[in-house]
Order: structure tokens, then sequence, then C-alpha cells
């Protein structure tokens, strides 16, 4: 991931852009990509799934401090190999982190295979620094994979192309071939990645950009068009991420929730705990609390739009009492009202203060996060005849009534909310939400 500290990269220097190619061994045979389906048809059960979780794990769970630790404190490659010899995680159970994911009500998982760092979590036969290969022993990506079909949930590869162990990321021109070769090994294990483990069905790219290269020649220093050709021949079914200097099919908001144009597939990935910990963090006292996850799920759904949640397990494959707390709260809502997030759409209609509206259909899901002490909650400008009103996680009819400028009134509502986090109400409508004009304007806070 980008993290804060992404500013100590060197600097670009100003100077005139110089087009970098640094791979070209496709055979035209494998440029050619089978039939893809449609955009449309390959989002579908995306729109669908909404919440998903994101796994940062890897040998900078053994000092603790996080992903970017081989960086920010200039360990030698030499130096940060002898964390292989000690990372063995014996707690590890890929089935429940599923089973935590399943219980929070995602729909889908993305683990990084390889982060930074270059080591990776899978069985790669162009590397000697895996977790197959050292004191694991053991193919992290088979297990989680295998557990994640098990358990119902779509699967997801998070892979970095740096690898800080190859001089030639840090010096291109001066350290060409070692630059060649570090392109060359993202192919490869990319490709073993779409050919050893099934049905893949996300390829979450990071770490595309390069030190002192323009942005406009990042895709062509990595060979990304090769690349992605190459991935959907293998998985016509994928999605990619727009981190190949390629937009592709998802752009990734990044500890923001910031929604996309309508049509355009997005998904916002955000950490529990402090913006830089991705990855295991001993000591992290920031951790947003639940009512915030909530809101930042919401609010992605409103947008049409997906939210990707970081767990940085520990060096023994466990995830934290912190982060599993939160999920199952988060479950806990989601179990009542996941209707209003699962295959949410956008809707004209502002909810104010009072919080943020979803739609899907014929239905407008009322997020409530800070409830009305008057017993009533207010919609203005609503074209539609509305049908019913009911609070969703008690079925409670609320009384519906018109008023001057355009306003729709919500009554009945019991003085406590019916959750204290986001209680909704699902408003049933005679068609697709239409809006009226504002009269004052726009009617949402800020």
């Amino acid at each position: 991931m980008i993290c804060c500290f992404g500013s100590l990269l060197p600097k670009p220097a100003p100077k005139a852009p110089q087009r970098v190619r640094m791979i070209d061994y496709y055979s035209t045979e494998e440029r050619m990509s089978d039939t893809i389906p449609s955009y449309e048809e390959r989002m579908k059960w995306f729109h669908q799934a909404r919440f998903g979780m994101f796994i940062h794990w890897g040998l900078y769970s053994i000092p603790a401090r996080g992903e970017w630790v081989m960086y920010q404190e200039q360990i030698p490659a030499a130096d940060y190999a002898h964390l292989a010899k000690k990372f063995n995680p014996k707690k590890l159970d890929a089935a429940s982190w599923v089973a935590l994911a399943k219980e929070a009500g995602m729909k889908y998982m993305v683990l990084t295979t390889r982060h930074h760092d270059g080591f990776c979590l899978f069985d790669s036969q162009v590397s000697d620094f895996t977790s197959v290969k050292t004191a694991a022993k053991r193919d992290i990506v088979r297990e989680y994979v295998d557990a994640a079909r098990a358990g119902g949930m779509k699967v997801g590869f998070y892979y970095s192309w740096l690898d800080w162990r190859f001089p030639g990321y840090f010096d291109y021109k001066g350290k060409p071939e070692s630059a060649k070769a570090l392109v060359r090994q993202a192919h490869d294990q990319v490709k073993e990645l779409m050919t050893n483990y099934g049905k893949i069905d996300v390829l979450w790219y990071d770490g595309h950009w390069v030190p002192n290269l323009e942005k406009e020649n990042i895709a062509e220093f990595w060979g990304a068009k090769e690349m992605n050709a190459m991935v959907r021949k293998l998985q016509p079914h994928i999605l990619i991420n727009n981190r190949s200097g390629l937009a592709e099919d998802l752009d990734t908001p990044e500890q923001h929730v910031t929604a996309s144009a309508a049509g355009r597939g997005w998904e916002s990935c955000m950490t529990m705990g402090d913006s830089c910990g991705w990855g295991f963090i001993a000591n992290n006292p920031n951790f947003k609390t639940v009512p915030q996850i909530i809101q930042h799920l919401v609010t992605a759904a409103a947008g049409e739009g997906n939210f990707l949640l970081n767990c940085g397990p520990k060096s023994d494959g466990t995830i934290r009492k912190e982060e599993s707390d939160r999920l199952k709260a988060i479950g806990e809502w989601m179990a009542a009202n996941g209707e209003s997030i699962y295959g949410s759409e956008r809707t004209p209609f502002r909810a104010g203060i009072m919080g943020i509206c979803t739609a899907k259909g014929n239905n407008v899901y009322l997020h409530i996060f800070r409830w009305p002490i008057q017993g009533e909650a207010c919609i203005p400008n609503i074209k539609n005849k509305i049908k019913k009103a009911t609070i969703l996680q008690t079925g409670q009819n609320l009384e519906i009534v018109k008023a001057s400028n355009n306003r729709t009134y919500f009554r009945g509502l019991p003085k406590k909310a019916p959750h204290p986090y986001d209680t909704v109400i699902k408003l049933e409508l005679d068609g697709k939400p239409e809006a009226l004009t504002p009269q004052w304007g726009y009617t949402n806070c800020g």
C-alpha cells in the first residue's frame, strides 16, 4: 500500500520524459485474449458484494512495525531475509479468517500474496524467498484459496509490482539488468498466481510507482498492457484494479471514501487502525470505532462502491482482538441491515444531518446515524409515492406525512434508536427513486 512514508521515495528529476520499455517477451498468441465477458457481466458479483476483507500479512508481522519497515528503516535485503527463518505461523488457520469475514457480512477477500519486500506467501518457482522454501514450509496462498472457496467467498490476490531487493528498482537507468529482472519476476509470478490456484476473482495490484519515472511511462515500464492481457486470457472473468498505470476495471481510493463516476467500479480500502498500518503494528492506539467504520461502509454503498476493510494478522497468523471485535460488531449490524448494503444503487435523496440514503430497485434506505429526539425523521424533495415506511431492524411501520416545501415526515419513531450506530428506515416506493428540484439548493450537511 501507499503509506504516509511514501514521500521518502526519491523525487522525480526535472528532466524531459523518457519512454521506457522493460519487457517484450510475450508471443502473439499470448497477447490474444479469449472472449472476455462484458464489463457489466464481470462486475455483477462485485456490485452485489459491497463489503470485503483485505489482509496484509508477511514477514513484517514479526518486527510488528508495519509493512514498510524494511524501507523505512533501510534494512539491507540480506538482514531482512533472516526474518524468513523465524516466520513459522503455528496458529495460522485460514478457515478462521474466512469465518470472521463471513461473520462480519463480507462477501470476498483479498490477500497480500507478495508485498514490497518481495517475500512470497505462495510457491513461486522464480524465487527462493517464499513461505514454502523457508521456515514455514507452507503455501499460505493455497491454504487461503481453499478456505475462501470452502466458505463461499470470492477470492482476490494482492500483488506488488515493486521489490525493494532489486537495486534496479531504485536506479533503473544505472542498473538496467536488475530492473529488467524485476519486471520479469513480476510477470512470471503473476502468471503463476493466475495459473496455479483456480479461478481468481480480483487481481489487486500495488507498488506500481517507480522513482524518477514519469507517471505516463509507468505502464510501459512494467509491460502492464501485456501483463493484463495475459491475466485476462488465463482468467477471463477477473477484475483488475487501476494500479498498473492503466485504468482497467476498478478505482481504488485509499483511506478515504470517494465515489467514482456513475458506471465505473470502485472500492475504498481502509485500515481499522493507523493510516500507515496495513501490516501488524504491536502498539496501534488509533483504532476507528465501529460507528465510524459502519458509516464508511454505508457511504461507499451510497456511491455504488465497495468497502475493503483491512486486517493485519500477528506473526502467528491470528487476528488481534481489536480487529475481530470490530468485525463481529459490524456483522451484528449487517445481519439486521445488510439488505440496505448488498447490491446498493445511487439515489437522489438526501438525509441531511441525520445520515445518508442507499437504494435498491424501488426501495430507498434511510440510514440514521444521529437519532432525532422529536420522534420523526424528514427527507425533502421526494417525488415518488411512498407505499410503506418500516424500521428495517424491528419491522415497525411508521406514519408517512407530507408537509409544505416538499417535505416528507416519518413519524412514530421510538425515543431510543433501535440500533445505537445506524438505524435504517426502509421506504417502499411506487417506482425508481425520483427527486424534486430542491427549493433551497443542496440539502446535505457540510
